[in-house]
């Protein structure tokens, strides 16, 4: 790759374009009230995810102005809203329970670092690899984990140690003092029935924000002792690069990869989303598919900001880009307005902001890792295929009974695994009764030719894919053809063909060949053709001229070996 070929893929990949703002002359307006009402949703859930994160309120509602801000204007999608997220509390909190919450800053930015690293390579149309029923139960497993992290606040106690949240989440139960705890339930609970009932009578009203202002002012009513948000800062920190030693990076270092991989995956799948919504919503027309490899860009730029102003990592977010897209959104403008709404926050209402109670950002999260599973989705996967179901299921528990990136690497390897088995399955080899006809026009076509062809030449045909699942079948198969003086394997039918495939038609041949019995190959593809070569065995059938295009001339081939044969045992 020369230098003028890097600098273009960098000006593709991490400049903004003129085109991002396309039709914003007429759609500015809307474009303001979508933001304004991301930022509106955004701000419980900005609080929520800090604290549940361990690293506070505050560093959340940082992430989302920050990051949010600094995603948009980079990333590769027009709707994409970004900030911290539930995924990504599940991966922050093992890391804040080993090293500190002062561990989070690095991590993001050398996190950040990575996707940035990520996108500039152009791995962004990876995500495309992972298998739906994967994502399904990855989603699944983080709601639980996203509902169990609640239970401490939703009980007002301090967070029991332990790496496993359902673990954690049993001790709170243990250790909680009912008589204090059955206050902060009752907030929970006024702020889950505002969520579940408020909304059928209209969707448009951003219910969270009420919840826990009533929440709020309810146990400012009744005096209730709770634990709160506390204080917030009067605006956004300076920025600054954290300076590590050595030791200090490696043992960050796995821990930004899974930040990192996090990051790409979840921000990926919501764009994707949003491409997929933003084709129907509110009759727009055709808006441009999203870029992947800049929305990985502008990810990784995100996070090194977040980090710099002392956030935490952030992912692209379903649930506010869906907003986003519902409001109305054309241009990516509307995620900018929401980062300048938070703003607002920060600088006029953080004393507001304190007192809010955490049992009622308990109730928020709780509601809304509920919402996260679709059910109509859950079951369409349970319904489709055994396989599918099982890795849905695998993954949902490997998520919460492990960690996030193995749940992962698990659903896909077991999907891999299993989709394969499927394709060995699929791939057939049948013998074909070849009729004197497939010759190329003989006129002895009597009963004696008929024979002679039926009793000497026995024609295969492979279909499918011939790799490493499937070739020992095919090999034992082929190994037990005895009493006929040629073999002849048609080919053309083979849509894939690995090392491990070529290998056994080799010992194929070699074990034919070895017990006397001519081997010619029909249809092979042209993109075969290097595979074969690189064993050994085709150069030579190639000389002897028994690799050929067509059925006839393979037929014509194999009864001038039998006639030769039967002539010399004669």
């Amino acid at each position: 790759m020369t230098l003028a070929e890097v600098v273009l893929t960098v000006r593709q990949r991490a400049v903004p374009r003129r085109s991002d703002y396309a039709g914003l002359s007429t759609s500015y307006r809307k474009d303001i009230l979508a933001g304004i009402t991301v930022g509106v949703v955004a701000l419980p859930l900005a609080l929520a995810f800090g604290v549940a994160s361990g690293v506070g309120a505050a560093a959340g509602l940082i992430t989302a102005i920050v990051a949010g801000f600094v995603a948009a204007v980079f990333g590769g999608s027009n709707f994409q809203v970004s900030g911290p997220t539930g995924a990504m509390t599940v991966v922050l909190l093992p890391i804040v329970a080993r090293f500190g919450a002062s561990a989070v800053v690095p991590v993001a930015i050398m996190a950040g670092g990575i996707v940035l690293a990520m996108g500039l390579f152009g791995l962004g149309r990876a995500v495309s690899f992972i298998p739906w029923p994967v994502v399904e139960g990855f989603t699944i497993g983080i709601a639980i984990i996203i509902f169990l992290q609640q239970v401490p606040l939703a009980l007002d106690v301090p967070r029991p140690e332990g790496d496993n949240t359902a673990i954690v989440a049993l001790r709170a139960l243990q250790s909680a003092d009912w008589a204090v705890a059955i206050q902060s339930i009752a907030v929970v609970a006024l702020v889950v029935v505002v969520l579940v009932v408020m909304p059928r009578l209209n969707k448009a009203v951003p219910w969270s924000i009420i919840a826990i202002v009533l929440a709020t002012v309810a146990v400012g009513f009744v005096g209730w002792q709770m634990s709160r948000i506390g204080s917030l800062p009067d605006g956004l920190p300076a920025p600054s690069i954290p300076v590590l030693d050595a030791s200090s990076t490696g043992a960050l270092f796995s821990a930004a990869i899974a930040v990192a991989a996090l990051a790409a995956i979840e921000s990926l799948l919501s764009a994707r989303v949003a491409d997929g919504m933003t084709s129907v919503a509110d009759g727009m027309k055709s808006p441009g598919r999203y870029d992947p490899d800049r929305e990985l860009v502008g990810q990784g730029l995100a996070n090194i900001a977040s980090g710099a102003f002392g956030g935490m990592p952030a992912t692209g977010a379903i649930a506010r880009t869906a907003v986003n897209v519902r409001a109305g959104a054309r241009t990516r403008v509307s995620a900018m307005v929401h980062s300048l709404v938070l703003i607002v926050v920060v600088v006029a209402g953080g004393g507001l902001v304190a007192v809010i109670p955490l049992a009622a950002l308990a109730g928020v999260l709780m509601v809304t890792a509920v919402r996260m599973i679709d059910r109509r989705v859950a079951l369409s996967v349970l319904r489709s295929t055994p396989a599918d179901a099982l890795v849905m299921v695998v993954t949902a528990a490997a998520t919460v009974a492990l960690d996030l990136i193995l749940a992962v690497e698990i659903g896909i390897a077991i999907a891999a695994g299993l989709a394969l088995r499927a394709l060995a399955q699929s791939s057939t080899m049948d013998r074909e009764e070849v009729a004197s006809s497939d010759t190329i026009g003989a006129t002895e076509s009597g009963p004696s030719e008929q024979a002679l062809l039926h009793e000497h030449i026995a024609v295969y045909r492979l279909d499918g894919a011939l790799f490493f699942g499937a070739s020992q079948r095919f090999l034992d198969e082929l190994v037990d053809v005895a009493d006929v003086r040629v073999v002849v394997l048609r080919l053309g039918g083979i849509r894939m063909l690995d090392a491990s495939g070529a290998h056994a038609l080799e010992e194929i041949i070699d074990d034919l060949q070895g017990r006397g019995i001519a081997v010619i190959l029909q249809g092979i593809r042209p993109e075969h053709v290097a595979t074969l070569e690189a064993v050994g065995t085709f150069g030579a059938l190639v000389s002897a001229h028994h690799a050929v295009e067509s059925l006839s001339e393979a037929i014509d081939h194999a009864r001038m070996h039998v006639r030769r044969a039967l002539g010399a045992r004669g």
